[in-house]
């Protein structure tokens, strides 16, 4: 086999191909003849067709099964012999593909780049560090709380906090709208779930009452009739509810599985998840510092076949998540571009750093991650067995230690430093603080 390699760009290889062709013909003669002792034509006993008429009838067929055969089996070998990696499938050109003649063809590819691992040593990444204080702990019975409340009817005008449940009926220029009418319908005065308009207006509304309220709809309201526009809803309040939080006693902790009802045992199981929520947070902020840094000190050209498919992964991903792929349009690859380039780089970083510092797969920190997996869900066992019979599941799983893995070489090479916080900022970055 003749094999020729010219390099058309960075990555780009334009490999032609040649070999006898006995390596086809013989082939195709070996299963005209298995064919000839099976197939049946009119005129001929099983078995006694002429390999002649087997060769008329079917020997174009079986060619190109044979050639398409060999010319996968033959780019294998070539790219071995010429020891190259394509970054995905090549396109191939025929050049010689005639029966008795030379096969010859060109391939055109991208290879990997090839990714020297870059100097770490002034990359700073900063470790959060927090305490779990009893208030964290309180704020979260709290919460656990409202999950429990219940709503007591009161007769007394509505605040902020309480639910109302009312008629409304809504015009436009003294016409109905669409949308605008409801019976029976429950508002929680501050939730924030309907116009701020609407809902400031309900307090100091009182059950058995009625009245008119004039609503101003924002300028970027979806329905075009209500852009900027004032309307008016009559009211008809039929009861007004106040939040009542259970007390935090022994009933309030079996139900949440505390079955003896001993609060501090309740109290230390949440300080024990929230220890468990904190070390994932701060797990989670140094991994992307870290990710961050390595897309940023490594810049090579990326293959464009694995920067498709990784646009194309995202794409089923998002059009999955939102309810499935658009039947007129797909969404334009320049959507996932950015982000599709930055998973390959990193990619291939990664896969440069495991191979460079020989880094292999640590089985106790891929039994500790199944635990930390486990444990987020009711039945632990369960996960466990089910990742262990799962190929594909325990992969995902290797591939995510296999990262720590390679997020704690970093670190050794990084500048790190402790950026201390509480529990509550760390968890919730978005909370609005009243100041």
């Amino acid at each position: 086999m003749q094999v020729s390699v010219e390099s058309t760009g960075a990555l780009d290889r334009r490999m032609t191909v040649q070999f006898p062709p006995d390596r086809v013909d013989s082939e195709v003669e070996k299963r005209l003849r298995a064919l000839s002792r099976r197939v049946r034509i009119d005129g001929f006993r099983p078995g006694k067709v002429p390999l002649k008429i087997v060769q008329q009838r079917y020997g174009a067929g079986v060619f190109q099964e044979v050639l398409g055969e060999a010319l996968q089996e033959s780019f294998r070998e070539a790219i071995e012999q010429e020891g190259l990696m394509p970054a995905g499938g090549p396109n191939i050109e025929p050049k010689a593909m005639e029966p008795g003649q030379p096969i010859e063809y060109v391939a055109s590819f991208q290879v990997f780049p090839e990714v020297s691992v870059a100097d770490l040593s002034d990359v700073t990444i900063e470790r959060p560090v927090a305490e779990i204080d009893s208030a964290d702990v309180d704020r979260v019975i709290d919460s656990l709380r409202r999950q429990q409340q219940r709503w007591v009817e009161v007769q007394r005008p509505a605040a902020e906090g309480d639910r109302v449940t009312l008629d409304f009926n809504g015009t436009l220029d003294g016409e109905p709208f669409e949308g605008g009418q409801a019976e029976g319908f429950a508002v929680e005065v501050g939730a924030g779930r309907l116009l701020k308009d609407f809902e400031s207006q309900l307090v100091g509304v009182e059950p058995g009452t009625g009245k008119t309220i004039d609503v101003t709809f924002p300028e970027d309201y979806p329905a075009e009739n209500l852009k900027g526009r004032t309307v008016q809803f009559a009211l008809k309040v039929h009861k007004v509810e106040e939040p009542r939080l259970p007390e935090v006693d022994a009933d309030f902790a079996r139900a949440f599985g505390i079955a003896d009802g001993d609060v501090e045992k309740l109290r230390e199981e949440v300080r024990a998840n929230m220890g468990r929520e904190l070390a994932q947070k701060i797990k989670g902020l140094v991994k992307q510092q870290v990710m961050d840094a390595l897309v940023e000190k490594h810049d090579f050209e990326l293959p464009a076949s694995l920067v498709k498919q990784e646009i194309d992964r995202l794409r089923a991903e998002t059009e999955q998540r939102f309810g499935g792929a658009s039947q007129t349009q797909p969404l334009p690859d320049s959507l996932f571009e950015e982000e599709a380039g930055r998973r390959v780089r990193l990619g291939l970083v990664v896969r440069a750093i495991l191979d460079a510092e020989k880094i292999e797969l640590d089985r106790q920190r891929l039994e500790a991650e199944l635990e930390t997996v486990a444990q987020t869900y009711e039945q632990p066992e369960e996960v466990k067995r089910h990742y262990r019979s799962q190929p594909q599941a325990m992969a995902g799983l290797e591939s995510l230690v296999l990262e720590d893995q390679v997020v704690e070489w970093v670190l050794e090479k990084a500048q790190v430093t402790e950026k201390p916080g509480s529990f509550d900022a760390l968890m919730n970055p978005n909370k609005e603080t009243n100041e």
